[in-house]
């Protein structure tokens, strides 16, 4: 019996042919041509101005909260309910997440919960897209227009999304994506920031590079920046993987209707599974997740499933509940129970592109057995 890992990238295309040229030439380091290559193809692709490719999607969000002149004091409105990279760079910076729940549905940001979070301290709105649907846009560009904020868009799981046909990372003041094996493309790790804004963009550009100055002394810096620089293997890469896009999401979709039809009579013993669609967009399942009815039920199935080689994530853990942000004496008295609920009792499927549809199968004939 084979192991079925959570994710499997798919590195199948030209990405052998663009490394070879990278070692074969000698750039394999931050500098060579696939890196403005990339920034070019990726920023056209999404429909922004400038790109600046990066080491990780984190990084990418710390540059993105400096860029922005968010500091110590200032707020910045998010979903508790995110991995801990949006919380972090906001934190780092000095300034305050100020959380909202999800929605049990689509579960994102609850929009409707934000305008009362708006205060005279709030600086910017950082949207997170989770899961394989975007946050409903509109009501937020609306706020940001009204409240005159800042959007940073963290669209690292929506690669190739679209809310209401334009696609996602191009609504943000600042918007980030990450390259990390488990994205629809990968760069190993990686990230990108686009901008419309030049002046932002020059800004990032060097935050990634330590602050060294176009047009001043080599080793003469004015601020501090960080080496967050991708490499030219890695561009390579994404390259590679970018000229796939349209093949990947389609895959993506047809292993996600083939998870939704086989596993609909979940739904019958309590289980939540992903909308397939809301008003303004289609699931492009980044991952398949599942919402057990209890969190004793999910710890059942996902020890199931790992006794027969069939790996498994749990959903991200709430940013008032994280220990660490517990120990800095964060987030005190609040509760959010859409998201509580999401983080105690989801987990998601193996759906990585380099699937292949008997492992497809056999996840589906496990479950099946376990649950009826």
């Amino acid at each position: 019996m084979n192991f079925i890992p959570v994710n499997t990238p798919l590195l199948n295309g030209n990405e052998l042919k663009y490394l070879t040229e990278c070692i074969e030439t000698g750039w394999i380091s931050s500098e060579g041509p696939f890196i403005k290559a990339f920034e070019d193809k990726f920023s056209s692709y999404i429909g922004q101005a400038y790109g600046i490719a990066v080491s990780s999607g984190s990084a990418a969000l710390d540059i993105a909260v400096k860029a922005l002149g968010i500091g110590v004091g200032d707020e910045v409105i998010m979903p508790t309910f995110t991995i801990i990279s949006p919380a972090q760079s906001v934190i780092t910076a000095g300034a305050v997440p100020v959380l909202v729940d999800s929605n049990p549905t689509d579960w994102n940001m609850n929009v409707a919960a934000i305008e009362s979070k708006i205060t005279r301290k709030t600086k910017a709105i950082l949207v997170v897209h989770i899961y394989g649907l975007p946050v409903d846009m509109n009501p937020i560009l609306t706020l940001a227009k009204k409240y005159k904020l800042k959007i940073i868009e963290d669209a690292a799981e929506v690669h190739g999304q679209t809310y209401k046909g334009k696609l996602c990372g191009s609504f943000g003041d600042v918007s980030i994506f990450s390259f990390y094996p488990n994205k629809h493309i990968t760069t190993g790790e990686g990230g990108m920031i686009l901008t419309n804004d030049f002046e932002i963009a020059g800004r990032c550009q060097k935050y990634r590079n330590l602050c060294f100055e176009p047009n001043a002394p080599r080793f003469v810096h004015n601020e501090l920046g960080w080496n967050y620089r991708m490499t030219n293997l890695q561009a390579a890469l994404g390259i590679a993987q970018l000229e796939r896009m349209d093949y990947f999401l389609e895959k993506k979709r047809l292993m996600g209707k083939f998870y939704q039809d086989e596993l609909h009579f979940l739904k019958d013993f309590g289980y939540l599974l992903p909308e397939k669609s809301t008003d303004y967009a289609e699931n492009i399942y980044w991952v398949f997740g599942l919402v057990a009815p209890t969190e004793q039920e999910k710890e059942r199935l996902v020890l199931l499933l790992d006794q027969n080689k069939i790996a498994t994530r749990p959903f991200f853990w709430c940013m008032h509940e994280q220990p660490v942000f517990k120990k800095m004496e964060l987030f005190k008295n609040e509760s959010y129970p859409n998201a509580e609920k999401l983080a105690r009792n989801g987990f998601y499927l193996p759906s990585g592109l380099g699937i292949e549809q008997n492992d497809l199968e056999r996840v589906v004939a496990v479950i099946r057995k376990a649950i009826v």
